[in-house]
């Protein structure tokens, strides 16, 4: 199964033209509360599932997925196709390429993005486990080893344990 596209502009030109628009916004709700699309319903990638979207899942409508750059959007669509839904149209570059496109969205509070703190994270460990095998015992590099594994593994398959874990973390979560 293979995921439909949309471009940013060609979903606004089908909001403005009065259709019923069911969009799906898979990012954390910090990430959601800093910057979304007005007609988003934020429903976090580790909690979609076709009752959480509240939809029939014979249903023909097409329900509509974004996150921040396409990635988590593409693995929603699979996984909503996977469950048994037909129609599922994944956002062309995300809500970063709805707003570099000119168009509406709600900015709220500043976060870091989770790619950006998986990065720090494990920059710092692999940083730590490299001077723990320094000055202390080589076996530390072991830990070096396997948490590069893990990033090497990221890039191949676009998933990523640290970042998933990362996005439960409180403040990954919106402040109400």
């Amino acid at each position: 199964m293979s995921n439909q596209t949309i471009s940013p502009k060609q979903l606004f030109e089908l909001m403005t033209q009065g259709k019923s628009i069911h969009l799906v916004d898979v990012r954390t709700p910090a990430e959601y509360q800093e910057i979304h699309v007005d007609i988003a319903k934020n429903i976090p990638l580790d909690k979609l599932s076709p009752s959480a979207l509240g939809v029939d899942p014979n249903s023909t409508e097409p329900i509509y997925v974004i996150c921040r750059s396409g990635a988590r959007g593409s693995q929603a669509c699979q996984s909503l196709l996977g469950s048994g839904l037909s129609n599922v149209v994944n956002v062309e570059g995300g809500t970063m390429a709805w707003d570099q496109a000119g168009l509406p969205v709600t900015r709220g509070k500043k976060t870091i993005a989770l790619d950006r703190q998986v990065r720090m994270l494990a920059g710092s460990l692999i940083f730590l486990f490299s001077l723990l095998a320094l000055v202390h015992d080589t076996r530390w590099a072991v830990l070096s080893g396997l948490m590069g594994a893990g990033l090497l593994h990221a890039g191949l398959f676009d998933s990523c344990m640290m970042g998933m874990c990362l996005a439960k973390m409180p403040w990954n979560q919106a402040k109400s």
